[in-house]
């Protein structure tokens, strides 16, 4: 394994500018997810890890080694991509043991090598099918054989599991979580999926606009977003925001919103009395009682999920979606109530976004 590291990266077609002076250090044996919307950069970005994007300006060091003129076969990298890339001829055994067979390796050690990951993603049995006889998942499980076979310094994932029905991605997030920590190879994987990133990743990478925005945990990201981009982009359902003017509610730090009806805040946020902000309120943050705010509205949708219930609702003007943790007796027309501590209420600058 090997670490990675981005120096001042930045990219360029022509005029166009499309990665924005990136620096970014990924320990050895660490898993780093790229996420953001389309069009952010992220794929981009892995592809000049790769060595198969040029880049504009800036250095890309692995293992502490420069490597912007070496090729990707020199870079000791291994890419598993979304289409597969297999070779529709060749059977998964020849599949996963071709570039070996280019590099020079005798017969008994590529059949060795391929046959460690066969176990490892449980393929032995389908070593002498051919790939139109696999599912997705067990192409892309044949994808990420043929990269862990050449014993590569870092893994780069390019959206893998994108081609994947939602059940088979969970499944293959599992299987991609485990074989990390089988092999604890260095791990670079882009996503535009933020909850495949918060349940793969050591650390998140949060770009915008060839940017970043804010690296951490998943929790970190999850609890003390850096900004409104941060804090919309993480977390499913997506944060519900509402737009007022700081005040005081009752002796306390308050936001006034459109309706004329306030949100208590907690005393440490950092703001100032007519400050213009938006606030942010997470769906699972919503409970039946016993919380600072109560918040009501007409109910517009109930969902039923099980263990959850998805609400959506109207407040001050604006689509709200509340989930909780039991059964709730909405339906649609109803006035739907429920409470959230100040505590779990975001606010940031209108103007700029940041936390506050």
């Amino acid at each position: 394994m090997a670490s990675v590291e981005l120096r001042d990266i930045r990219k360029s077609y022509g005029v166009l500018d499309v990665i924005h002076g990136v620096s970014l250090s990924v320990g050895e044996g660490e898993f780093i997810a790229l996420v953001g919307p389309s069009g952010c950069g992220k794929s981009t970005l892995l592809r000049m890890i790769a060595g198969l994007e040029e880049i504009t300006d800036g250095e890309v060091l692995i293992g502490g080694k420069v490597v912007n003129a070496l090729t990707p076969r020199e870079r000791n990298i291994a890419m598993v991509f979304q289409s597969y890339a297999l070779y529709p001829h060749m059977t998964v055994a020849e599949n996963m043991g071709f570039n070996l067979k280019l590099s020079g390796l005798s017969k008994p050690e590529i059949e060795k090598r391929v046959d460690e990951a066969a176990r490892m993603l449980a393929l032995t049995e389908l070593l002498d099918r051919k790939p139109s006889q696999l599912s997705g998942g067990q192409r892309q499980r044949v994808a990420m054989g043929r990269a862990i076979v050449r014993d590569p310094a870092v893994f780069l994932f390019d959206e893998p599991l994108s081609n994947l029905d939602a059940k088979l991605r969970v499944q293959m997030r599992t299987e991609i979580k485990a074989l990390h920590q089988k092999v604890a190879t260095t791990s670079v994987y882009v996503t535009h999926d933020q909850i495949e990133a918060m349940t793969l990743a050591d650390r998140i990478v949060v770009l915008n606009g060839g940017r970043i925005e804010q690296v951490g945990t998943p929790l970190e990201l999850y609890r003390t977003p850096a900004n409104l981009f941060v804090a919309g982009f993480i977390g499913s359902p997506a944060m519900n925001v509402l737009d007022g003017t700081v005040d005081a509610e009752g002796g306390e730090p308050a936001v006034r919103l459109s309706d004329g009806s306030a949100i208590r805040i907690a005393p440490e946020r950092r703001v100032r009395r007519g400050q213009a902000v938006k606030i942010g309120l997470r769906p699972e943050h919503f409970i039946a009682d016993g919380a600072t705010n109560t918040i009501s509205g007409r109910t517009l949708l109930v969902e039923p999920t099980g263990a959850l219930t998805h609400v959506l609702f109207e407040f001050a003007g604006e689509q709200m979606m509340a989930v909780l943790n039991q059964d709730h007796p909405a339906y649609h027309g109803a006035i739907f109530q429920a409470g959230i501590d100040r505590r779990q209420i975001y606010v940031f600058d209108r103007t700029t976004g940041a936390a506050l």
